[in-house]
């Protein structure tokens, strides 16, 4: 049994999707109130249960040989937070599946996470890299950069669509591998059943190294018009965006990110994402199966 925690977000709902296309047997941690139905219908186990609450990720990790788990606060509210979900919570489900005998645990984590950022956020992935690598557990650490289908339309896509200015951070001209969240799925199932994936920490990027501002020129090549750009400095708010979200723009604007994937990729057998079919996808441009462009 393979128990995917997080399967009611965009990421996690993938893995899901793709270890069910295989014929692998799924059980899905899902809260109260969550939406699971299409998991449910494919084939999922849902498992009533919360990342907060202890007792249920015992209850949800019976019987699972390994955990996959995407959940995070990023996006988030209220009792949700990087305290509660992301460092309380995760370390939550590393004991629940230790406890239960879960033969290897897949992390997706997020490039750059350690204790030392200055993003809380951040702090509690790499406590969590940290608490996983002292359990004892057969883990694989997933590191992806910065997600396409998250941020992109985040930051750019939705002030786009209300005929705004799009805010960046700084000058917004650092360079980033933002990758796929299909691409991130495919590596966290590749490493499910991939012997060479146990203890090892994979960072994924995508295949070319984009800076905002050349996110927002793609975004006008696609659409066909100008599309005008403020900046704020970094540690301002940034409209529409959660204070998570704008302090890692602040972070974003202080580092490269370019990622040589050719060898990664081949390794676990995934094919990159080109970033302008994301933002064909995510703007409703994109161009059907044999259409031209």
């Amino acid at each position: 049994m393979n128990l995917v925690v997080g399967a009611t977000g965009a990421l996690g709902g993938m893995v899901a999707r793709q270890l069910l296309e295989r014929g692998r047997p799924v059980r899905i941690l899902v809260r109260p109130g969550s939406d699971y139905r299409d998991l449910a219908e494919r084939g999922a186990e849902p498992a009533e249960g919360d990342l907060k609450d202890r007792a249920s990720l015992d209850r949800a990790c019976a019987g699972v040989a390994t955990v996959v788990t995407t959940a995070n606060s990023a996006q988030r509210g209220g009792e949700d937070t990087p305290q509660t979900v992301d460092l309380e919570g995760n370390r939550n489900l590393v004991e629940a599946a230790k406890n239960a005998g879960v033969q290897h645990f897949v992390f997706v984590s997020a490039l750059g996470a350690g204790e030392g950022s200055p993003s809380e956020f951040m702090r509690a992935k790499g406590a969590t890299e940290r608490a996983l690598r002292e359990s004892g557990l057969p883990f694989t650490i997933l590191a992806p950069n910065l997600f396409a289908e998250v941020w992109l339309p985040a930051v750019v896509g939705s002030q786009v669509r209300a005929g705004e200015p799009v805010t960046l951070v700084g000058e917004g001209r650092r360079r980033h591998t933002f990758v796929s969240l299909s691409d991130v799925a495919a590596f966290a199932v590749a490493s499910v059943d991939n012997p060479d994936a146990r203890n090892q920490h994979v960072v994924i990027g995508g295949p070319e190294a984009l800076s905002w501002r050349d996110v927002v020129a793609m975004h006008e090549r696609v659409l066909g018009r100008e599309v005008p750009v403020r900046t704020v400095a970094p540690g301002e708010p940034v409209p529409g965006l959660p204070p998570t979200m704008a302090q890692l723009l602040a972070i974003m604007e202080t580092y490269d990110s370019p990622i040589p994937m050719e060898d990664t990729a081949r390794a676990y057998g995934v094919q990159l994402t080109p970033l302008e079919e994301v933002v064909r996808r995510t703007t409703g441009t994109a161009v059907p199966a044999g259409g031209a462009r």
